[in-house]
């Protein structure tokens, strides 16, 4: 009567008690008759016949695998076998594969060099090929496990996420610090910004006998929020707003937006050309070189320009009642509107007279 291959529980303690290697002499010569270089060609009758153990010691004392396929060769009998006899699939995943995988290490090819990629070893990745086409999942520590779980949560959170993002995400500002082309326009004018028409016409309904008009500063505070509330884009500004009935908190609003222009009023590229024509001696050859230049500037420039010295000058036809001549509204506007993005302390210093009379000129003509 053939011998019956061992129970699992007889195979388990051998591999794991070392008392397989006790029988490597008295199979030994048995072992010789067979081929040591692939498991594939022996029959699963030879098997039966001769024992589980001896063909497990081909493998483990005379075979030695030639590359990772011949590996994987020996893996697979091995594998389908247990399943002939019935045995627990799991166990030939763990335990013997575990041996052979070992054993496979210690004949790898002197000086060969350890993989240290984040993938993991030559072995490893044997057996997860292995596993993988037997339907047999890679065992995982409850480390790894908990891992896998919070990034599959993490990955499922990530859309919600990205959608907050996307619906707190604020809005560019429409009214200050940003192109006179990129300002929510006035309604009546699409080229002159809705913050400067409207500040305009409210000092215009309250303010033009009131003494000191855009040279008394207003509350910072008041100012701030209102700039806040503008910068949300509203199309419409509420004049019945408590905030909107202080005369100098309006003035000091209007003066902040063309403070805050990235672009001057005046525009970076034609800056020097207005300092020079401002230094012409004959007056008529310096009105009519002004005038050319203000022509020439962007169409939102030009109109914010024309609709600004327009209002400066009403308030100047009424500086007997607010004290506001000329040349009092140039000392104020002058810094505000004539200069460069990146003005210097030098342009200050020198250029401070020019800005003042290109202003003034502008308001008196």
């Amino acid at each position: 009567m053939p011998s019956r291959v061992p129970s699992l529980r007889m195979l388990r303690s051998f591999f794991t008690d070392g008392s397989l290697d006790s029988l490597g002499t008295s199979e030994d010569a048995r072992s010789k008759r067979h081929s040591t270089s692939d498991l594939s060609d022996v029959p699963f009758s030879a098997v039966r016949k001769e024992g589980w153990l001896h063909c497990k010691q081909i493998l483990t004392k005379k075979g030695k695998a030639e590359d990772r396929e011949d590996m994987l060769a020996w893996i697979k009998v091995i594998r389908e076998n247990s399943k002939a006899e019935g045995e627990d699939p799991g166990f030939a995943s763990q335990a013997l594969i575990n041996k052979k995988l070992n054993d496979y290490r210690k004949v790898s090819p002197a000086g060969a060099k350890p993989d240290s990629s984040p993938k993991g070893s030559r072995g490893l990745g044997i057996r997860a090929e292995f596993l993988k086409q037997t339907g047999t999942s890679v065992p995982r520590s409850p480390r790894q496990d908990a891992a896998v779980t919070k990034d599959e949560s993490g990955s499922q959170k990530a859309p919600w996420g990205i959608n907050i993002m996307k619906k707190n995400k604020k809005s560019a500002p429409r009214a200050f610090g940003v192109r006179l082309e990129d300002c929510q326009p006035a309604p009546d004018n699409k080229n002159v910004p809705l913050i400067v028409e409207a500040c305009c016409r409210v000092v215009e309904d309250r303010g033009l006998e009131y003494m000191g008009i855009y040279r008394v500063p207003g509350n910072n505070a008041v100012v701030s929020s209102l700039q806040e509330q503008l910068n949300k884009g509203a199309t419409e500004i509420n004049l019945q707003d408590e905030r909107w009935q202080d005369l100098n908190v309006i003035s000091s609003l209007l003066k902040s937006f063309f403070r805050k222009l990235p672009e001057p009023l005046f525009t970076d590229d034609k800056y020097n050309d207005f300092i020079e024509a401002n230094r012409i001696e004959d007056a008529s050859e310096r009105m009519r070189t002004l005038r050319k230049l203000i022509r020439d500037l962007p169409g939102h420039y030009y109109e914010t320009l024309k609709f600004l010295v327009g209002h400066l000058k009403t308030i100047a036809d009424h500086s007997e009642k607010n004290k506001m001549e000329p040349r009092n509204l140039a000392l104020v506007f002058g810094p505000t509107l004539v200069r460069t993005s990146e003005d210097n302390m030098t342009d200050m210093v020198t250029h401070m007279p020019d800005r003042y009379k290109i202003v003034e000129t502008l308001i008196q003509h």
